[in-house]
């Protein structure tokens, strides 16, 4: 127990020191703010700072900082340590810079952001790559809460009927999606996410105080070895599995969203750096459940984060009482990342081909064929066409790859402003080496191949050299920029 409350108050104590540090390297003034010089009524609305953050963390706090988590409790308590110093190091400042960048130009879509400082190249292979991303996140987080609904209504005694049947709740899932894609931010998302958010917090805070009641929550030192039963290496399957509890380059996408709402920069750090530390609690919570309640080999025995596991642990911490608004807590998470996944697709969209989003048919257009593609995704893999492990597994490692690039933009901007730099650039390159190597030995990517499956000795160097390299490449651009720079003053 004593490891997991030191890791809680580390990721508290994250935010208060070290987010106001990276805060003050931003250095935040009082320019007038997108939301104030833009307003359009439809995704430029100034919105109360306590708003914002609650709608920041109901975007970000998906299936991944609970389905993630306890996924990634198959490995062990040493997941606590990805969780806390990958939220404090990494995810927050990426959700940050992020959030802050557009912010500062104008709103923009992260695809849009990374091409300013990456170059022109960059941006258009961010423009396809988010899109596709937001795409997958959003048919993930139509799937997943279907089935959560099912699971519920199933283990409360309904056993047959419409509700249990995932067709229907999927339909009614992505009709709500199109209309939060649809209309103004304020409209739906502004005004029901505090009550998917009261969800949340209860859900969390019953799960917490029912772990910490049954006490035995393993020791980090006392278990510091992979204890995966299927002996999967800690790097960099891990560091894949636990993305959004950590750090997740969909939020990426999610925190243009609010940029597009501040009234001023000063609350970039409660905003993007504490919904993110917010999350990481979550997801810390969600493993501790699982190490404790479950072990790792049941948890490896129910497949790891699902709605099996999810509704096991909800009636082992609350019982009978609790678990309704647990389990809507748990339904809450994706419903709320997978309606703004949905709209941020439309927005990257029409930031690429610059269209109006004031006119509502110019949004009619896009809304349709982005939930369109969702829809076809979605009863694809009900109906059994497609399979959602595998729409999963492309969406965890695209979701890692995207933060890794995010990151080095922010690394960019620092260093264009002579500021410093590492505080991006250090965990960029951590992301860099994670996301090749899990690419060299995943078994849906190079792993297809027998010799590179979960090989080490080629995944590992193969990693690094290619982290060396982002590292590289990075300090001489960042010369050059400078230079620049300087030749410009």
């Amino acid at each position: 127990m004593v490891s997991f409350l030191v890791c809680l108050a580390i990721l508290v104590c994250g935010y208060l020191f070290y987010g106001k540090f990276v805060d003050g390297i931003f250095n935040p003034d009082d320019r007038e703010t997108p939301a104030v010089a833009i307003n359009d009524g439809i995704d430029y609305v100034v919105l109360p700072q306590w708003k914002l953050f609650m709608i920041q963390l109901l975007n970000i706090a998906g299936l991944g900082p609970i389905f993630g988590a306890l996924s990634g409790a198959m490995w062990g308590p040493v997941v606590f340590l990805w969780i806390t110093f990958g939220t404090v190091f990494a995810g927050a400042v990426h959700d940050y810079f992020a959030g802050m960048l557009s912010e500062r130009n104008n709103g923009a879509s992260i695809s849009e952001v990374t091409g300013i400082y990456l170059g022109g190249t960059m941006k258009n292979v961010m423009r396809v790559f988010s899109v596709i991303l937001l795409i997958m996140v959003g048919t993930v987080f139509a799937v997943g809460p279907a089935g959560l609904l099912v699971t519920l209504f199933k283990n409360s005694g309904v056993t047959s009927g419409i509700v249990t049947q995932t067709t229907f709740w999927l339909a009614i899932i992505l009709i709500y999606y199109f209309i939060a894609t649809f209309i103004s931010v304020d409209k739906v998302i502004g005004k029901i996410y505090p009550i998917f958010g009261i969800c949340l917090i209860v859900m969390a805070v019953g799960v917490c105080f029912g772990t910490l009641v049954h006490g035995g929550i393993p020791e980090i030192f006392s278990n510091f070895t992979n204890m995966h039963p299927k002996g999967t290496p800690i790097w960099a399957f891990m560091f894949i599995t636990v993305a959004c509890g950590a750090i997740s380059g969909f939020h990426a996408t999610q925190s243009p969203l609010m940029a597009r709402c501040l009234k001023s920069e000063r609350q970039g750090h409660f905003v993007f750096y504490g919904a993110m530390v917010a999350e990481g609690i979550i997801a810390l919570i969600w493993a501790a459940a699982g190490v404790t309640l479950l072990g790792v080999d049941k948890l490896a025995e129910m497949g790891g984060g699902n709605a099996n596991s999810v509704y096991t642990i909800c009636t082992m911490t609350m019982g009978k009482i609790g678990i309704i608004l647990a389990m809507l807590g748990v339904i809450a998470c994706p419903i709320t990342s997978g309606d703004t996944a949905f709209r941020s697709a439309r927005l990257t969209l029409a930031d690429w081909f610059k269209l109006d989003m004031g006119n509502w048919k110019t949004r009619l257009t896009l809304c349709i064929p982005v939930l369109g593609v969702g829809a076809i995704l979605g009863f694809g893999n009900t109906l059994g066409f497609i399979d959602y492990q595998i729409i999963w597994r492309y969406f965890s490692w695209s979701n890692q790859t995207l933060a890794m690039i995010v990151l080095w933009a922010g690394a960019m901007y620092l260093a264009q402003n002579k500021r410093n730099f590492w505080i991006c650039a250090a965990p960029a390159t951590f992301m860099s080496a994670v996301s090749c190597t899990y690419f060299m030995m995943a078994g849906e990517c190079m792993g297809l191949i027998e010799v590179f499956k979960n090989n080490k000795m080629i995944g590992y160097p193969v990693g690094l050299i290619f982290a060396a390299g982002c590292l590289a490449l990075f300090l001489t651009k960042a010369k050059k920029a400078v230079a620049q720079a300087a030749k410009v003053a």
